[in-house]
């Protein structure tokens, strides 16, 4: 079936060309990768309230450029056609060049983050007028939100050139557009590869994992292995183990069969809703969680700042949180047990200031741990009931 003729077919609830994540979508993620680790590196480097508030805005910018290639590379195999691999390619070079000045990019490197930015945004434009031309309906679809596509990269360009409040405010103006304009405008028109997208966005989520796993070596790293660092070490994989847990072991299976199931447009707003929007709290999450390892690591014996025990705690917290959201998009409902722990893990942030941060990281591995058994046993039989064929 041609491109169009399967984004046609999708659009009308088929799933005729369903499609595994491409190497070349991997390769481009490995931007990603490191523009993760740049962003955790930026809250490391700026443990401030207004740090932590640039932070978050760096990762959301980013965060929605990578899912605009994801949507483009669900309907569209650019790996198969020569001109859209290469502009893949060269959209991750200006992807890496925004990621390497996103250690002062409300500074000397303002306008280079926001002119790389701009030209990964333009690109996936570029793509997308050769990918859909062929198909009216996702081509009307498409050009409905290329005006925003274009306007939030446009104003960070812009901020890169201005300081302070108005820096912030174009910042501000930036990350609200690019937010709305889905919503605002809707996705009715864009066909959407169920298998294909539920695999991407887990995939991400195994990167934003992985994060964690290289903030443990990297706080470890020129560190004497003592015995602290050992232990600190141990707990902060279980903790990593049991934040994969909370996310493959049910919650990604059930969430694939609920968007299978969506037909046309319901499917694109269920797409849009609770993998682009609802995911981005998961993923903030993890990298909260990450710089309050790191954190963990440097000062085992001590009790953790106010802002890493904000990310250590609620970093879990909003991890928790987002599935919740999650679910509740998907099925109308909620995890009692995850509201629970996402309660305890808040609460815990005024003791995290007064224990030694190896204490703190014990408890929230216990407690993810713990939330891991419970569900895994309350559920086995609707486990096995949604694995079978």
């Amino acid at each position: 079936m041609s491109t169009a003729g399967a984004a046609r077919a999708d659009t009308e609830g088929g799933d005729s060309n369903e499609h595994r994540v491409t190497p070349l979508e991997l390769f481009f993620d490995l931007v990603f990768v490191f523009a993760l680790t740049q962003v955790t590196g930026f809250l490391a480097d700026h443990l401030t309230w207004v740090g932590m508030l640039q932070g978050a805005a760096l990762l959301v910018v980013l965060w929605w450029a990578w899912g605009c290639y994801s949507w483009l590379t669900n309907a569209v195999p650019a790996e198969e056609v020569i001109p859209a691999r290469l502009v893949i390619l060269a959209a991750m070079a200006a992807m890496l060049v925004a990621s390497l000045a996103v250690p002062d990019a409300f500074g000397e490197y303002g306008v280079l983050f926001g002119a790389a930015y701009f030209v990964v945004r333009l690109l996936h434009v570029v793509l997308s007028v050769l990918a859909t031309g062929s198909t009216p309906e996702t081509q009307r679809a498409f050009f409905r939100l290329a005006p925003g596509f274009l306007a939030a990269p446009a104003l960070l360009v812009a901020a890169g050139f201005a300081d302070g409040l108005a820096q912030g405010a174009l910042w501000a103006a930036a990350i609200a557009v690019d937010l709305a304009v889905s919503f605002v405008r809707g996705v009715s028109g864009f066909g959407v590869h169920a298998d294909h997208f539920v695999e991407r966005h887990g995939l991400i989520v195994i990167i934003a994992l992985g994060e964690s796993i290289v903030a443990v070596g990297v706080g470890a790293s020129g560190l004497e292995i003592g015995a602290g660092i050992v232990i600190a070490t141990v707990l902060g994989v279980a903790l990593a183990a049991a934040l994969w847990w909370a996310y493959f072991d049910l919650v990604m299976l059930v969430a694939g069969r609920r968007l299978s199931a969506a037909k046309g447009a319901e499917r694109a707003r269920l797409a849009r809703d609770s993998y682009s929007y609802l995911h981005l709290p998961m993923v903030a999450g993890i990298i909260l969680v990450a710089l309050g390892i790191k954190q963990t690591l440097a000062h085992v014996g001590d009790p953790l700042g106010t802002i890493p025990a904000v990310a250590l705690c609620g970093g879990v917290a909003l991890y928790l949180l987002g599935h919740n959201a999650f679910r509740l998009r998907d099925a109308g409902s909620v995890s009692v047990p995850r509201l629970v722990v996402t309660l305890l893990c808040l609460a815990l942030v005024p003791l995290a200031v007064s224990v030694p941060a190896l204490v703190t990281l014990a408890v929230l591995a216990g407690l993810l741990c713990a939330l891991a058994a419970f569900e895994t046993l309350r559920s086995r039989e609707f486990r096995r009931e949604l694995r079978a064929p």
